[in-house]
């Protein structure tokens, strides 16, 4: 019987694709992912299912767009037992371990996971899956209390240590100690090694607060590029995530962005010392499978704006390594429309498990492997009930229901999305075909009477 490959799954919160060595980004110093993405595969389109937290979150972990899966904003969690990625490897005897955050919110809090170390629950001690079975009320914040406004976010930003870098660390030193045990077990010789492993680090960062060491800080500060330009007059595209509408000053929008350049840098060390204690411990990282990806992007006062929702490409596309050289050959980059609900799929082609029915999710295996494989270039991303995004290859279609308004960008001639071209005569044709597709996916004036999946392989 073939050995089953572990699985190392890195994530990050709030990380924009075009931050990274990788990327291009000729200021940030990200050797370690930029090591994976030498010799994996980089997706250069990958996009979240949902510009937020939670419902980009668990529809990759269920491989379903919001509208199959129930989690359209922030605050839904999947329902109790769902189908995750998590559960599928678990029935098929893999010990599935997340150190860090997860975000559910729901009553079920392991949703597949056999085992969670340095959790972020937060609103409850009942786990399903045969866990504590305590009274469990979701947590509403009282009126006063929760996030600050944008403004004094980035006004704050700077020199400091806040509430993600400790969440980081204590989920650093959890994830050692337990590869230290799963593998060696030093102190009673009985390494759980034999059982493959799928193993979640998910880190805070770069999630504001804005703040960073003071070596990071002082580094980037005259390096960074200042993301400063005229807001849209589009309803949606113009409305910031929270706070006053105050447009920031270029000392503000440096400050924090060097604090948020210095914050990607802390997550690229965090990984190399996980990747390095399981070198240790006598992992050759070849034979795993490595995935690295974020949840969103951020905005970084981009057109105006910070943080994410908007369905522009800082808050949107997100990064996407897959690395597993035994297997797949390193150096590629894959310039296809691609989704984060696609990994469910892509990990169990991988590990040869069998697909769930009703997924969202395609096999990214072949744009890996195949050269020019049959592939619906297309990604879907949703906010709320009625905000839909769906790329086409280089075309991007927005639906905002409730506001009555489409935005067509081509991001062929224009990569700053600043020209709403839906109507422009020459687009035509391709605005009818969006239109169409979006009754398809359950949207629009004219949806079609029952929702189905994503329906890729039409």
């Amino acid at each position: 019987m073939t050995k089953q490959p572990n699985v190392l799954f890195l994530m990050s919160d709030e990380h924009r694709a075009d931050v990274a060595g990788f990327a291009g980004d000729p200021v940030v110093r990200t050797p370690v992912l930029d090591e994976l993405a030498r010799t994996g595969v980089v997706f250069r389109n990958a996009y979240t299912p949902s510009p937020i937290c939670i419902p980009g979150r668990q529809c990759m972990m269920s491989g379903q767009l919001p509208e199959t899966c129930g989690c359209r904003r922030y605050g839904e969690d999947l329902a109790p037992g769902s189908m995750t990625f998590a559960r599928r490897f678990a029935q098929h005897a893999y010990h599935t371990v997340c150190a860090g955050k997860l975000h559910h919110l729901g009553v079920d809090q392991m949703q597949g996971w056999t085992k969670r170390i340095a959790p972020d629950a937060e609103v409850g001690d009942r786990y399903i899956d045969g866990r504590v079975e305590a009274a469990f009320d979701l947590y509403v914040s009282p009126p006063g209390t929760g996030k600050w406004s944008n403004h004094k976010e980035i006004q704050r930003a700077g020199i400091g240590a806040g509430p993600c870098q400790r969440f980081d660390l204590e989920a650093l030193g959890a994830a050692l100690a337990f590869v230290d045990r799963f593998f060696v077990d030093p102190f009673y010789d009985r390494p759980q090694a034999p059982r493959p492993l799928l193993l979640k680090f998910s880190l805070l960062q770069p999630h504001y607060p804005f703040l960073t060491d003071e070596t990071a800080f002082t580094y980037y500060l005259n390096r960074v590029p200042i993301r400063i330009a005229p807001r849209s007059n589009h309803a949606v595209l113009s409305r910031t995530q929270a706070g006053p509408d105050v447009i920031a000053s270029e000392r503000d929008v440096r400050r924090a962005t060097a604090a948020y350049y210095g914050m990607v840098e802390a997550v690229d060390t965090l990984y190399g010392q996980l990747l390095a204690r399981l070198a240790h411990v006598g992992q050759d990282l070849d034979d795993w499978i490595i995935i690295y990806t974020s949840d969103h992007g951020d905005m970084l006062g981009e057109h105006g704006i910070w943080e994410k929702t908007r369905f522009y490409e800082g808050s949107v596309r997100v990064p996407l390594i897959i690395r597993w050289p035994q297997r797949i050959a390193g150096g590629q980059v894959v310039d296809a429309n691609v989704n984060l609900c696609d990994l469910f799929a892509t990990l169990c082609d991988l590990c040869d498990l069998p697909v769930p029915a009703g997924l969202d999710s395609r096999s990214l295996v072949p744009l890996m492997t195949d050269g020019q494989p049959y592939w619906r270039n297309e990604s879907v991303s949703q906010f709320g009930a009625d905000h839909v995004m769906i790329k086409q290859d280089h075309l991007k279609y927005q639906y905002y229901g409730a506001d009555g308004t489409e935005v067509l960008f081509d991001l062929k001639v224009d990569p700053g999305e600043d020209e709403n071209v839906l109507d422009d005569p020459a687009y035509a044709e391709v605005v009818a075909r969006f239109r169409a597709r979006l009754a398809e996916l359950g949207h629009g004036p004219h949806p079609e009477p029952a929702y189905v999946n994503a329906g890729y392989g039409r």
